[in-house]
């Protein structure tokens, strides 16, 4: 059998945004900015599926804008809201749980003179408004906090946050790469000016997302070239990846609560049996404020990479934190942000479900979990020593 439970790092493309997207290869081909009816027709998808993300989070068309994918868009929010602000202060508040493209994005910024406040979250994972509202100065321009986290799966209080910067006159950024298709998203009521997202995360195609700006809002550019995106991103539209976005994010809003039920079932029954089968196993991030797909756990006194490769021996996909940073032996800068100790966070494992994956792999999935735990606990000398069978010399 095999499984895939890495559905946060990237979903595949399904079948019915694949056929809908074959067409704009090579039938539907003009480029969509060219005045001719080869154009005009490539034209008409392009406007269809900016019209499909902003009804998906309850905005207009004329703000949304098609970037290359969440990072794009993350990049291009801080620091097009950063310079555009310059004048008015240089201090940005974000958080220490944030993806790296925001956090990448931040160190470059603080290399450029800007102040950067990352904020604490709580043991859950939380952001708590007290702590960012006293990390506020006369100089803070922008607030980026991330609607859902990518590894343990802890919803923000955006609202909150949304309705405290609006308050303050402060422009606020919320990175929802992992949140749409998962959670109900509206702009206006959440007082967003700039939303991150990538059609790669709801089963749409690699290499497109989008970014929200609200209109009025004063952004610099991020990539120069001509006319495209009403003159706010250089570059040849891509029709179809843009196709493919579009009916991503409409089939995702459309089966969202039908997909998050069953999602959510056979994730508290992975929690369950993990949790009653599977001594010294630590459930990471809120409880219920959390993503119906995500379960995050730190397996004590062993390392996680040891545990993804006997279980990727069995078929299993699994992921120890981001794709972004599967390279780094660094423990998960996003539970060391909760408080876990640096030796139980090298333990993590993140499982993260779709909408096929079905009881009898979840049963699979901990059946091998559960021996290959146990084997490498006997290897293991911190596992030794808890229970005491390491002698002293």
């Amino acid at each position: 059998m095999k499984v895939y439970l890495d559905h946060a790092a990237t979903t595949y493309v399904s079948g019915e945004v694949l056929e809908y997207m074959l067409p704009y290869f090579n039938k539907t081909y003009g480029n969509p900015n060219s005045l001719h009816s080869f154009g005009r027709e490539a034209r008409k998808v392009v406007d269809i599926s900016r019209a499909a993300v902003a009804s998906a989070l309850n905005c207009k068309d004329s703000e949304i804008y098609f970037t290359s994918g969440g990072t794009e868009s993350d990049n291009w929010a801080l620091r097009g809201a950063a310079y555009a602000n310059l004048k008015k202060g240089n201090h940005i508040i974000t958080t220490k749980i944030e993806h790296h493209a925001v956090l990448s994005c931040c160190k470059a910024l603080e290399k450029e003179g800007f102040n950067i406040t990352y904020l604490d979250v709580n043991s859950e994972g939380l952001v708590e408004l007290d702590t960012l509202k006293n990390a506020i100065t006369d100089k803070t321009t922008l607030i980026s906090v991330m609607f859902a986290n990518n590894e343990m799966g802890a919803i923000q209080p955006i609202k909150e946050v949304g309705k405290f910067c609006k308050e303050k006159g402060i422009v606020f950024h919320t990175d929802a790469v992992q949140a749409i298709g998962a959670e109900d998203i509206d702009i206006v009521d959440m007082n967003i000016d700039l939303l991150s997202l990538s059609a790669h995360k709801f089963y749409g195609p690699k290499g497109i997302g989008a970014l929200y700006i609200r209109n009025g809002l004063k952004i610099d550019k991020l990539i120069y070239g001509g006319a495209q995106e009403r003159n706010m991103r250089g570059g040849t539209t891509n029709t179809p990846l843009i196709a493919g976005l579009g009916k991503a994010i409409e089939t995702a809003v459309l089966n969202r609560e039908k997909n998050n039920e069953k999602i959510r079932k056979l994730r508290d029954y992975l929690i369950k049996r993990i949790e009653s089968e599977i001594p010294y196993s630590v459930f990471n991030g809120h409880r219920a404020q959390r993503l119906s797909n995500n379960a995050n756990f730190s397996f004590e006194f062993i390392e996680g990479e040891s545990i993804l490769i006997s279980m990727d021996l069995k078929g299993i996909a699994l992921s120890s934190g981001s794709a972004c940073t599967s390279g780094s032996l660094e423990p998960s800068h996003v539970l060391l942000a909760l408080g876990v100790p640096m030796a139980t966070a090298h333990g993590s494992i993140r499982f993260s479900l779709g909408i096929e994956n079905t009881k009898e792999e979840i049963d699979y999935t901990v059946d091998n979990l559960k021996s290959i735990i146990e084997n490498l606990r006997k290897m293991s000398p911190l596992f030794k020593s808890e229970r005491g069978e390491v002698k002293k010399v």
